[in-house]
Parts: C-alpha cells; sequence; structure tokens
C-alpha cells in the first residue's frame, strides 16, 4: 500500500511544555488508522501539528510533501481536512451555508451544489435542518454537521478528533457507520483520535497507542482488539 501521511520525530511545544517526544507513525492511503491514549497523552496535539498549530520540529510529509513551515490554510488546500474537537461549527450561520464555507477553497461551483446534496444523502437531518442555524442543532447533529463541512473540501485525508464525545449511544453508532461507509467506498483517508477505544478499534485498520506524548505500542486494530492483555494493561477495557 501507498504511504500517504509519513511522521518522523515529531516534537511539540505549547510555549516552554514539550508535549510530543518524538513521535514516529505513518498511514497508508485508502486507511482508517487510529490514535488511542489517555487524555493529555498528546493526541489532540498531534493532530494540530500536523495542521502547524502548535510549534513543532521533525518531520511530517503528505503524499511526499514537507508539512512544517507551512500554513494552516495552505495544508488544508493540499487535501487535509481537520474536524476538531468540541465540533467546532459556525453556530450563528445556516446548516447549509456552513456547508458552502467547507468549500470555500474551491471554484467548481456545480461540483459545490452536487457535494450538498451528496452531504444531504449521508447525512439526512442536515436536509431537514438546512434552513437552520447551526447553533440550534442538537449535539450529534452538530457533530455530523462538522463532518459534512469537512468532506466538503473533498479532502484526500480526514483528522478526526474525538468525534463521539459527548453523544448519546445511537448517534456514535450511526455517525461512525458514516464514517466507515466514506472510507470504504469514497478511499477517504482518516486518523482518527478517540479516547473510546473499543469503539474505535472496531472501525479501525491499524492502531497507535500514545502515552505521555511517546508511541508505546502499534499494530493491526484486530490485534489490539482481540489480546486481553494489552486491553487490559492499556485500554482499560
Amino acid at each position: 500500500m501507498t504511504t500517504m501521511l509519513n511522521v518522523r520525530d515529531l516534537r511539540a511545544y505549547y510555549g516552554q511544555v514539550q508535549a510530543l517526544h518524538g513521535l514516529n507513525f505513518s498511514l497508508n492511503e485508502g486507511s482508517l488508522t487510529t490514535l488511542l491514549g489517555a487524555n493529555g497523552a498528546g493526541k489532540t496535539t498531534t493532530l494540530r501539528a500536523i495542521c502547524n498549530m502548535v510549534r513543532s520540529t521533525g518531520a511530517i510529509e503528505f503524499e511526499g510533501a514537507a508539512l512544517l513551515g507551512r500554513s494552516t490554510e495552505n495544508i488544508v488546500r493540499l487535501g487535509i481536512a481537520h474536524v476538531p474537537q468540541g465540533r467546532g461549527t459556525f453556530t450563528a450561520m445556516t446548516v447549509e451555508e456552513n456547508l458552502q464555507l467547507g468549500a470555500i477553497t474551491r471554484r467548481d461551483r456545480n461540483g459545490i451544489v452536487s457535494d450538498i446534496e451528496r452531504m444531504y444523502d449521508h447525512f439526512p437531518v442536515l436536509k431537514q435542518r438546512h434552513t437552520q442555524q447551526a447553533g440550534t442543532l442538537s449535539g450529534g447533529e452538530q457533530q455530523m454537521l462538522a463532518v459534512a463541512r469537512a468532506l466538503m473540501l473533498r479532502p484526500r485525508l480526514m483528522l478526526l478528533d474525538e468525534p463521539s464525545f459527548g453523544l448519546a449511544p445511537l448517534i456514535v453508532e450511526e455517525l461512525f457507520g458514516i464514517l466507515r461507509t466514506l472510507n470504504k467506498s469514497e478511499k477517504v483517508s482518516m486518523l482518527l483520535v478517540e479516547q473510546n477505544a473499543s469503539l474505535a478499534l472496531d472501525l479501525a485498520d491499524h492502531a497507535y497507542l500514545i502515552e505521555t506524548g511517546r508511541l508505546v505500542m502499534e499494530g493491526p486494530a484486530q490485534h489490539l482488539r482481540d489480546d486481553e492483555n494489552i486491553r487490559k494493561a492499556y485500554l482499560g477495557y
């Protein structure tokens, strides 16, 4: 398989505090890879480093292009979409305006219109709410909108930060089913940060485990899911 994202000796800092201590990992084209770890382990920081939202050193390559030193906007234009923790919808804008904003770097108007309808096919509740302000949506609907808006970029890679956070189990099941479909049928590569290890391992192809900014384990998601010793020692279930 072709390597899409290659991260080497990644170190990240918040002021003088070092949050990542030399991470090395890769992601194959078309795969769904998950980063696991407790709160504060460095999962969110890793996604922010890829998007150049924190001070970082090391090497990050996306399809052969170096990302460190590029602006966040330029990284988005390469085809990397980031769905941050906390949903991040523009609450005063309507559902459809949020989707249009997701395509702001695009110039193909007909394609944008077509993709909005495609998002409504994936997320029917958004079509029902298309004229509604995003801030009036439920938590689950806002998370669906955040994912749909990111997809309007037509990304090659999606970075998803805790998409299940705060959602009811039925909504999580629906959302993760859609993510699985997008990955398998539309070949959207995904890097998923998720504290719910069981959920993430059911969805992912490959998994990395981070503790205090360091990579401590990796392997096929099924292997980590099926190994009771690993689950008890590292994943807490």
